[in-house]
């Protein structure tokens, strides 16, 4: 597997963060000590064919945009010799343990705000269009050349083409402008409007993306979480009622205490962020199926582990640690809570920030700590590196 990591001398990472994170665009040519393009075009297209993959097909015929959705057909991609096309598969982090490589020289930012990694390739001059995301972006150029030119700063009151498919901008004014070679880097930070054209053929391009919840977002999923503990006699109440001299008022009293009930119970930080914990694991996408042949458990993780057995994280899965304010220490794992009490707590948080575990003795592992490795590995969240 490539080795991915940053040159300190070409991409400096505490620099980014305080002069363009979420500021303004940045070039950045070949920042790696090595680089290696992770995936074979073919395997791309192969991917885009399979049921369980998001995938789209962007072509354009003269000013005419036209999206396909997948599982793409095979005898698809044999008429496309004429046309300016550009293929797009999500999540191939998920699927392919190279491309989920590149992912960590990007953990500077926290986990919860890494989506996944979306492969596009396309043919000379194709592209998707002028348009603008509300996250930001890594593109990363695996094979041959692409131009990217960068433009405006939009928001949700920028005017796009009339499309039912995608979201095209109807004014693009770039203001910068580069070609990108294998293993070049572009940062794009929210609402900046970007266009990138394939230059010659083979041209592939790596997307790392970052979530962004919307407010609205929020609000509606945790108002929706909230809803599931309250019951119909929790209402409101006034035993100081007192008469008022119109009784077509409603008083002040009584919006401050209809305020309270609800801020009350939005404003209940432990839940909220018990809540936030199990939303933000939960996959966007189906989980590549790790599940073991036969369940594990205990005794079986630990010999396993004495015999010098390592785990790997499955890509697909998701995982994040709260500390709570009392001390304890809380795993979600693909939308699930796991409460980690005493010594679980180190091995939570190794869980979260290793893609691969080993240990240097089993004995040092408690029975609840091989319980639960053997449950993750049970699952599908993890398994032994030797296994297919």
């Amino acid at each position: 597997m490539p080795p991915y990591q940053f040159d300190p001398a070409r991409f400096d990472v505490a620099a980014f963060l305080r002069d363009h994170w979420q500021k303004k665009p940045l070039l950045i040519r070949n920042p790696w000590q090595a680089w290696e393009n992770p995936l074979e075009a073919d395997e791309l297209a192969g991917l885009a064919c399979e049921e369980d993959v998001e995938a789209r097909l962007i072509s354009r015929a003269r000013e005419a945009w036209k999206m396909e959705h997948g599982p793409i057909p095979e005898t698809r991609f044999s008429k496309l010799d004429k046309d300016t096309w550009t293929l797009l598969v999500q999540a191939v982090d998920h699927q392919v343990p190279q491309v989920a490589a590149l992912v960590a020289p990007f953990r500077f930012v926290p986990n919860w705000r890494i989506d996944d990694v979306m492969v596009s390739y396309a043919s000379d001059g194709g592209g998707v269009g002028p348009h603008f995301d509300n996250y930001d972006v890594f593109l990363i150029q695996g094979l041959g050349r692409r131009r990217w030119r960068i433009g405006q700063h939009c928001d949700d009151k920028t005017e796009l083409l009339p499309h039912d498919d995608l979201r095209l901008l109807a004014h693009f004014e770039p203001t910068d402008e580069w070609v990108l070679e294998p293993g070049d880097m572009l940062y794009v930070p929210p609402g900046f409007a970007h266009d990138g054209v394939a230059v010659g053929d083979e041209c592939m391009t790596y997307s790392i993306g970052f979530r962004a919840p919307a407010r609205s977002e929020l609000v509606a999923h945790w108002c929706d979480r909230v809803l599931e503990t309250l019951g119909d006699d929790d209402r409101y109440t006034d035993p100081d009622l007192q008469a008022q001299p119109n009784p077509g008022e409603i008083s002040d009293e009584a919006i401050t205490r209809l305020q309270q009930m609800v801020a009350e119970t939005l404003l209940n930080r432990p839940a909220f962020a018990r809540w936030f914990g199990e939303y933000t694991s939960t996959p966007k996408y189906p989980a590549v199926d790790w599940r073991p042949e036969e369940e594990i458990y205990a005794e079986g993780m630990r010999s396993a582990l004495e015999s010098g057995a390592v785990l790997l994280r499955n890509p697909a899965a998701r995982f994040a640690f709260l500390r709570e304010a009392e001390g304890d220490t809380v795993l979600f794992v693909n939308g699930r809570t796991i409460e980690c009490p005493g010594g679980l707590a180190q091995l939570a948080e190794r869980l979260c920030a290793e893609d691969r575990l080993e240990f240097d003795t089993a004995d040092a592992l408690s029975d609840d700590a091989c319980a639960l490795l053997a449950e993750l590995v049970s699952e599908g969240s993890l398994a032994f590196e030797d296994e297919d």
